[in-house]
């Protein structure tokens, strides 16, 4: 019996394998190919680049994963003769940062309002919360250039970090984990004389660093990969997070393209790294509580 449930893991184990390895080729070549010549890269990819809309590749494409000579000349020439990327890469940062950090702040008193008010009206916003979660952003798009445009923020940052700070899915998450924060620890502040800030920033908060930091890596990676907001919102291509201006790849500027492709990774990869044991437990904590 054991001989059976020994294969069947190691098969299950290289079958995983096989789709990490699946997964991280598109990573790895972009990382390798932006340390080569670029008359390398344009002997290897220059057919793919060279054909036009819709057109058919007749010639070859050779994926190489180790350069023939190792070069920082892309680097150098997308970080610091050519800023256009650097200061996209900026760009992005000046959106998503606010837009993690004043999400939290929403996300966090609104579920410890959630947490604390019952009732029907309570279960039915709360419901709406999960209705709103559950719609693509391309269906809210419309409602968000209207409601920007209202406002006058359109063409402006505010048009991009305001919808972001409100959005449910952080809501979601953090009211689900929160209800299992043992009522008895909050009815023991109270009897202590503890208000409910007190209970809120010295009992709850303490008690949510998974969840929290979960939060932030998720937020962060989603709308550092955003598209469709920028170019919808923003008529000035000058505002252009590096998300939308690494699209525009010039043929005649396609290894500076995979260098600012693979510094556009690292951000959310270090915070990953960071924060992996925290994602974890916090996806899975808040997954198990009833709701």
């Amino acid at each position: 019996m054991k001989k059976p449930r020994t294969f069947g893991k190691w098969a299950m184990v290289l079958i995983a394998a096989a789709f990490a390895v699946y997964f991280l080729l598109p990573t790895a070549l972009t990382v390798t190919n932006s340390f080569m010549t670029e008359s390398e890269i344009n002997a290897n990819y220059g057919a793919v680049f060279s054909v036009t809309s819709g057109g058919y590749i007749s010639d070859t494409v050779h994926l190489k994963f180790i350069p023939e000579k190792v070069t920082m000349q892309q680097y150098f020439t997308g970080l610091i003769r050519s800023p256009d990327y650097l200061v996209k890469f900026w760009n992005s940062m000046l959106y998503v940062v606010p837009i993690v950090v004043f999400q939290l702040v929403v996300a966090s008193t609104a579920s410890y309002s959630f947490m604390r008010w019952q009732g029907r009206i309570r279960k039915g916003i709360f419901f709406l919360y999960i209705i709103l979660m559950l719609m693509p952003y391309q269906v809210t798009l419309v409602p968000n250039y209207l409601v920007s445009k209202w406002f006058g923020i359109l063409n402006t940052r505010k048009a991009i970090i305001l919808p972001g700070v409100f959005a449910p899915f952080s809501v979601f998450l953090l009211t689900r984990f929160m209800r299992r924060i043992p009522y008895e620890l909050i009815e023991a502040a109270k009897l202590d004389g503890a208000n409910e800030w007190q209970i809120f920033t010295k009992i709850v908060l303490p008690q949510c660093t998974g969840p929290l930091v979960s939060v932030a890596i998720l937020v962060f990676i989603d709308y550092w990969n955003m598209v469709e907001q920028p170019l919808i919102l923003l008529s000035d291509s000058e505002m252009y997070p590096l998300s939308v201006f690494l699209s525009y790849i010039n043929s005649t500027e396609v290894g500076i393209a995979f260098a600012m492709a693979t510094v556009y990774m690292i951000p959310p990869l270090l915070l990953f790294l960071w924060g992996e044991e925290y994602l974890v437990e916090g996806i899975a904590s808040s997954g198990s509580v009833k709701g």
